[in-house]
C-alpha cells in the first residue's frame, strides 16, 4: 500500500504538468535514483530526446540481449552521436546464457512458451533488475494502445515486483503522435519501423506486422494469445 500511495502522491503533485516538467521534478526529487530504459523504438527515442535535449539528469540504459537487430545497434550509435550523452548497456549473465544454450540449444524459445519466457528472463529480466537496483523511479516508453495488457495502466504506478515507482509518460499518446514528434524534432529512429516493424525486440523473435494485425503480432508470432510480454513489465 505504501508504494501505491507514493505513486498516487506523485501523480497528484504533477497533475497538469508537461512531460518535461514531470521529468525535471522527478530528477530533482529523486536525485540520482531515476532511470530510463530504452530499446531504441519510436517511443523510447521520443523520451530520450526529451531527456537529453533538456539536460535532465536521468540515467539512460539499454538491455543488450546479444540478439538485437543490426539496425537497432545503428540507431544506438546514431543516438550517441547526436546527443553526446551516455546510454549504459546492461548484459545478461554469461553463465546463465551459456548454460541455456548448452542444455537447450540456440533456438529453444521456439519450442514452448515456457522456454521462450526462460530466455526472456535470462536475457532481459535479470539485467533489468540489476539496472533498477537502488533506483526509485523507472521511466518507460509504454503506450496504452500497444496491447490489451497495457490498456489499464496508469501514468504513475507502483511496480511491486521491482519495488519501484514506474512513470509511463507516453501512456496516452497514439502511434501517429509519436511519429509526428520524431519527424518534427529530427529524432533518430530505427529504420525497421519503415518496413512494418512496430515493436522491435530480439532479431529471432520479431517480424514485421501485416495490415490489420495487432500491434504486438510481430513479437513471438509463433505463439497463440499468451499475453505477448517478456516479463519486463509484469509487476507481480
Amino acid at each position: 500500500m505504501e508504494g501505491l500511495k507514493a505513486a498516487q502522491n506523485i501523480s497528484d503533485s504533477l497533475e497538469g504538468k508537461s512531460i518535461v516538467e514531470k521529468l525535471k521534478y522527478l530528477a530533482e526529487r529523486y536525485e540520482g535514483k531515476v532511470i530510463f530504459t530504452t530499446s531504441f523504438g519510436y517511443e523510447d527515442q521520443v523520451i530520450t530526446d526529451l531527456i537529453f535535449k533538456n539536460e535532465i539528469p536521468v540515467r539512460v540504459i539499454t538491455l543488450d540481449t546479444g540478439r538485437m537487430f543490426e539496425e537497432t545497434y545503428k540507431v544506438y550509435r546514431t543516438t550517441l552521436e547526436k546527443y553526446g550523452k551516455p546510454i549504459h548497456a546492461y548484459f545478461p549473465p554469461t553463465d546463465k546464457v551459456e548454460k541455456l544454450l548448452r542444455e537447450k540449444g540456440t533456438f529453444s524459445f521456439y519450442e514452448s512458451v515456457e522456454n521462450r519466457k526462460e530466455c526472456c528472463y535470462i536475457r532481459k529480466v535479470i539485467p533489468l533488475k540489476r539496472a533498477l537496483e537502488g533506483n526509485q523511479v523507472w521511466i518507460t516508453g509504454i503506450r496504452a494502445a500497444q496491447s490489451a495488457n497495457r490498456s489499464n495502466l496508469a501514468e504513475f504506478e507502483w511496480d511491486e515486483g521491482n519495488h519501484i515507482v514506474k512513470y509511463n509518460p507516453l501512456l496516452d499518446w497514439s502511434l501517429d503522435e509519436v511519429k509526428q514528434y520524431v519527424k518534427e524534432n529530427h529524432v533518430p529512429y530505427n529504420i525497421l519501423h519503415d518496413k512494418g516493424f512496430v515493436s522491435i525486440g530480439c532479431e529471432p523473435c520479431t517480424r514485421a506486422i501485416k495490415p490489420g494485425e495487432d500491434f504486438r503480432a510481430g513479437r513471438w508470432w509463433w505463439e497463440q494469445n499468451t499475453g505477448k510480454e517478456c516479463g519486463l513489465h509484469e509487476s507481480k
